[in-house]
């Protein structure tokens, strides 16, 4: 199954992603809603420039914003999250299946190096037998 996003959500979202900012934002909505001062205030920032992230968060349809009055709380929408994820799982069996032959490669490395360490053990033993 192939799950496809519109490019350009794709790459609104993967940008707004990009930021460390914009991901610690995030983090701190998926303990729940927030205001932008409430999200303004682990960071050196000002109010503006936190307004920035929030929009570019909103424009990549990571979150959204409601009214209360005067209060705009600002929350993570879940159905940009399951795209993105379903997005993503579409290329999982790749990487199952490189990290399987990677795992056996690196199996194979440990006999291998095993093996040597038991030749040189056994050199080492006759060597000193034979002095």
């Amino acid at each position: 199954m192939t799950i496809t996003l519109d490019d350009d959500r794709l790459d609104d979202t993967f940008a707004a992603l990009a930021n460390s900012t914009r991901r610690r934002i995030l983090a701190r909505l998926a303990e729940g809603e927030a205001s932008v001062n409430d999200l303004a205030a682990p960071f050196d920032l000002t109010l503006p420039a936190v307004s920035k992230h929030i929009k570019v968060l909103e424009r990549a349809g990571l979150i959204v914003r409601s009214q209360r009055a005067q209060y705009r709380p600002c929350a993570l929408d879940p159905s940009a999250f399951e795209a993105i994820s379903g997005w993503a799982d579409q290329y999982r069996p790749i990487w199952d299946a490189r990290f399987d032959r990677m795992e056996q490669y690196l199996k194979g490395l440990d006999l291998d190096e095993a093996r040597d360490h038991d030749t040189e053990v056994q050199d080492g033993l006759r060597t000193r037998a034979a002095r």
